[in-house]
């Protein structure tokens, strides 16, 4: 855990958190909320938020996918900004789960360059695609969500990352302070090493 000695000072307003699924990203987006007094996003649940409550924005997303196409990156950058004015008496956001894709990357700097904000910084949490399974497998000895029983689905889902957003992060770092944080070993340990990394990016 953060100890009171570790007191990061932020100087920007946006804290990206990306790995592949099943790497503690939820987990430690918590922890950060809590010790930099950010905002956590994850776009994945707010995207379901707009969905059930058929906001504007929900509805032209259900539209897209139920004619089985990806949402467009104008769509999502309309998402995005709409959470960032919500928000923007917030000492920072902390981003989960975007950008996901290189052109996804070169929607948020659009969007950041028209809202005259920065990133603090990219933290890549990355662990071994054996470790990603094993877990998953926990996850649906735990859960009872039915994606989690269906090991394709893991299978699937770590596929898609390998394929989309691991070239997305490889592109990030020309553009942003990007720091590959090792996702093996305790919670603690995870969370110093990237406070670690945060203090470096003063």
């Amino acid at each position: 855990m953060l100890t009171n000695s570790e007191n990061i000072q932020v100087r920007m307003e946006i804290l990206i958190i990306t790995g592949p699924p099943y790497s503690g990203k939820g987990t430690q987006c918590e922890i950060l909320k809590t010790k930099l007094g950010f905002i956590h996003i994850s776009t994945g649940d707010r995207i379901c938020k707009e969905k059930d409550e058929k906001t504007s924005i929900g509805k032209v997303m259900m539209e897209y996918e139920e004619n089985g196409n990806l949402v467009p990156d104008h769509i999502m950058q309309k998402l995005i900004g709409k959470i960032i004015d919500e928000n923007s008496g917030a000492k920072g956001i902390i981003l989960d789960g975007y950008p996901r894709t290189k052109s996804q990357v070169d929607t948020i700097l659009n969007l950041l360059s028209e809202k005259k904000l920065s990133i603090i910084a990219v933290i890549n949490i990355d662990v071994p695609r054996e470790e990603l399974l094993l877990r998953a497998q926990k996850r649906a000895g735990d859960s009872n969500r039915k994606d989690d029983l269906n090991s394709d689905i893991h299978l699937k889902r770590i596929e898609i990352f390998e394929n989309t957003t691991r070239p997305a992060i490889a592109y990030m770092k020309a553009k942003f302070k990007v720091f590959d944080i090792n996702g093996l070993g305790t919670i603690e340990t995870i969370t110093a090493t990237i406070a670690e990394a945060l203090h470096a990016s003063q």
